[in-house]
């Protein structure tokens, strides 16, 4: 049975997409944590991140470096964290979490509320950041 993300990848549930390869998608969290916090998904699915082989795995975390340099530029963070829980869905997935003050809680289940006019927004700032 295909995942979220899979339906998301094939077009079947819309997102708010900043960026997409051949490989990997990239869109806003809709229970974000932060403003901006973005998944990088790799298209395989593939259930638990340490599965991924290895080509597959270092492509993904070349993308989310360059989705994190997006987050910064468009969203001057502190710095862009980095979460790879995977229990949410059987897909392995980055989380990439604008840090805009020093104690601000990163932990997924914290989240903030964001309008779908701000999704819509943080959408385009960030894509328009993305040099893939």
């Amino acid at each position: 049975m295909a995942t979220i993300f899979t339906k998301i990848i094939e077009g079947e549930i819309p997102c708010h997409k900043v960026a997409e390869t051949d490989d990997h998608i990239a869109f806003l969290d809709i229970n974000p944590i932060a403003e901006g916090h973005t998944l990088v998904v790799p298209k395989r699915e593939v259930d638990y991140f340490f599965d991924l082989p290895d080509d597959l795995m270092q492509s993904t975390m070349k993308f989310s470096r360059a989705i994190a340099h997006a987050i910064d530029e468009a969203l001057s963070p502190l710095r862009t964290g980095v979460i790879v829980q995977g229990l949410e869905v059987p897909h392995a997935h980055v989380h990439l979490i604008p840090l805009y003050k020093t104690h601000q809680v990163m932990a997924l289940g914290h989240n903030v509320e964001v309008s779908e006019q701000r999704m819509e927004e943080l959408t385009q700032l960030i894509s328009d950041e993305v040099q893939v």
